[in-house]
C-alpha cells in the first residue's frame, strides 16, 4: 500500500510533490518507472519534478492514478486549511456544511420553524450569484442554514411545495459541490454531488437529472477516468430532449454537456473528439444566439469561445490557445468565476510561449476578478511559482501575488 505523504508544504510545487510521492511508495518508483505507468515520457516527469515545466491537470490526475493516491496529495489542496497555522476564513464553514449534508433522509431539528420557501428562494438566488462570482467566504456562511431549512421543507411540505424545495436543494447542493471542488475538498464534493442527484430525482424538473450527471463528471475529470466521464456525459446528453424547441433551457444544458465533454476529451489527449464536441457546442450556441444562465450554467457564444481556448490549453497547444484568446473580448457582465478561469488558462498558454510578462498580466487579472478563485487554484499557483523561478528580479505585482498565495 502507498504511504500517505507528510503534512503538505503549501509553497512546494506539484513537481516536488510528485517526486516525493513516487519515492514514498512501499515499492519506490524511478522517473522512468512512473512514466511507463502514466504513460508519458520520462523527460516530461523529469522536467515537471525539477520545476522546468508546470504540471497540467491531466498529468496530475494520471500520476495520482498511477501512484494510487488522491489528486489533492499532489496539488497540496486545500490550501490555507491549517497545517500548523490558523486556517483561512474561506475554510471556516466547511465543518458546518459537512453537518448540513448529513441530513437528507432525516430532517434536522432546527428548534424553530424554517423560513418560508419564498424567502429561502431569495437566499438561493443570492447563493447562485455568490457561486458565479467565486465569493466562497460568504457562500459558505449561507449554505449550512439554507440546506437544513430546505431539508425540513422537503420532508414536511405537501407535494407541490416539496418538489419546489427539492429544486432549491439541488441548487444549494450544486453550490456546495462547486465550492468543495475548487477548494480541494474532494470527499465533500463527492457527497454534494450524490445529494444533488438525490434532490434532482425528487424534483419535477427532468433537466435536473442530466445537470446532476454533468456535475458528477468532475469526479471523472479529477481522477483521470476520461472514458468513463465521456460515457456519463454521453448519457446525460441523450437524456436532454434537444428537439423540444423553443426550450432554450434544454439547449443550454445540452451545449454545456458538449463543452464539458470537450474538456474531458482534451485532458485525455483525444484531440479529434475534443474539437468535435466543441463544434457541436458551437452549433448549439448559434441556435441560441445569446448567452444563458439556466441552472447556474453559463452557455452561449461567449462561453463556447472561452472553452475553445481552454481546450487548446488542455491539449498542450499554447500556440492555438494564444491565437484563439488573444483578441477575445469578454463581456463586462460575465461572471467572475468564468472570466478568472479564462485568464488562468491564458496565463498558462503565455507561459508556455515564454512570454512571462503576458503570463503575469493574465494571472494578475484573474486575481483582480476573483481573488478567492485564483489564489486557491492549483494551476494559477503553479504559474506563479514558475514565474518566480524564471524572474531574476521579482516584480512587485508578482511578489504581492505570491505572498497572498502563501509562497513567501
Amino acid at each position: 500500500m502507498p504511504r500517505t505523504l507528510d503534512p503538505v508544504d503549501e509553497a512546494a510545487s506539484i513537481g516536488r510533490r510528485i517526486a516525493r510521492a513516487r519515492k514514498m511508495r512501499e515499492n519506490p518508483l524511478t522517473q522512468d518507472g512512473l512514466a511507463r505507468i502514466v504513460p508519458c515520457s520520462k523527460s516530461l516527469i523529469a522536467q515537471v519534478e525539477r520545476g522546468h515545466k508546470p504540471a497540467t491537470p491531466a498529468l496530475v490526475a494520471a500520476v495520482a492514478r498511477a501512484l494510487s493516491i488522491d489528486v489533492t496529495e499532489l496539488t497540496g489542496q486545500p490550501y490555507g486549511a491549517g497545517n500548523g497555522h490558523p486556517p483561512d476564513r474561506i475554510h471556516a464553514a466547511i465543518p458546518q456544511i459537512r453537518q448540513a449534508l448529513v441530513y437528507w433522509d432525516v430532517p434536522p431539528a432546527l428548534g424553530r420553524p424554517p423560513r418560508p420557501l419564498a424567502e429561502l428562494a431569495q437566499v438561493d438566488r443570492r447563493v447562485g450569484h455568490l457561486r458565479s462570482q467565486a465569493g466562497y467566504t460568504e457562500l459558505g456562511a449561507l449554505l449550512p442554514g439554507l440546506i437544513k431549512e430546505l431539508t425540513v421543507h422537503a420532508h414536511q411540505d405537501g407535494t407541490r411545495d416539496r418538489e419546489r424545495a427539492f429544486r432549491l436543494l439541488a441548487d444549494a447542493y450544486t453550490a456546495v459541490d462547486s465550492m468543495a471542488y475548487k477548494l480541494g475538498y474532494m470527499d465533500l464534493f463527492a457527497l454534494a454531488v450524490e445529494r444533488m442527484a438525490w434532490a434532482a430525482d425528487r424534483s419535477d424538473d427532468p433537466l435536473l437529472r442530466p445537470v446532476a450527471a454533468m456535475r458528477r463528471s468532475s469526479a471523472f475529470m479529477a481522477t483521470g477516468a476520461w472514458e468513463g466521464g465521456l460515457a456519463l456525459l454521453d448519457r446525460a446528453g441523450r437524456a436532454v430532449d434537444a428537439d423540444a424547441a423553443p426550450d432554450l433551457a434544454a439547449l443550454s444544458v445540452l451545449g454545456t454537456v458538449h463543452l464539458r465533454a470537450a474538456v474531458m476529451a482534451a485532458r485525455g489527449g483525444m484531440t479529434a473528439t475534443a474539437w468535435e464536441h466543441a463544434g457541436y457546442a458551437r452549433e448549439i450556441a448559434g441556435r441560441l444566439g445569446r448567452d444563458t444562465k439556466d441552472y447556474g450554467l453559463l452557455f452561449g457564444p461567449t462561453n463556447t469561445s472561452i472553452h475553445e481556448v481552454a481546450i487548446a490549453v488542455e491539449l498542450g497547444d499554447g500556440d492555438e490557445a494564444v491565437r484563439r484568446g488573444k483578441d477575445l473580448v469578454l463581456p463586462a457582465d460575465l461572471p467572475a468565476e468564468r472570466s478568472s478561469h479564462h485568464y488562468i488558462d491564458l496565463s498558462r498558454a503565455w507561459l508556455w510561449q515564454g512570454n512571462t510578462d503576458r503570463a503575469l498580466a493574465c494571472v494578475a487579472e484573474a486575481d483582480r476578478l476573483a481573488p478567492q478563485r485564483t489564489r486557491y487554484h492549483p494551476m494559477a499557483r503553479e504559474t506563479v511559482m514558475r514565474l518566480l523561478d524564471l524572474r531574476r528580479r521579482v516584480p512587485e505585482q508578482l511578489r504581492i501575488l505570491a505572498v497572498r498565495m502563501g509562497m513567501s
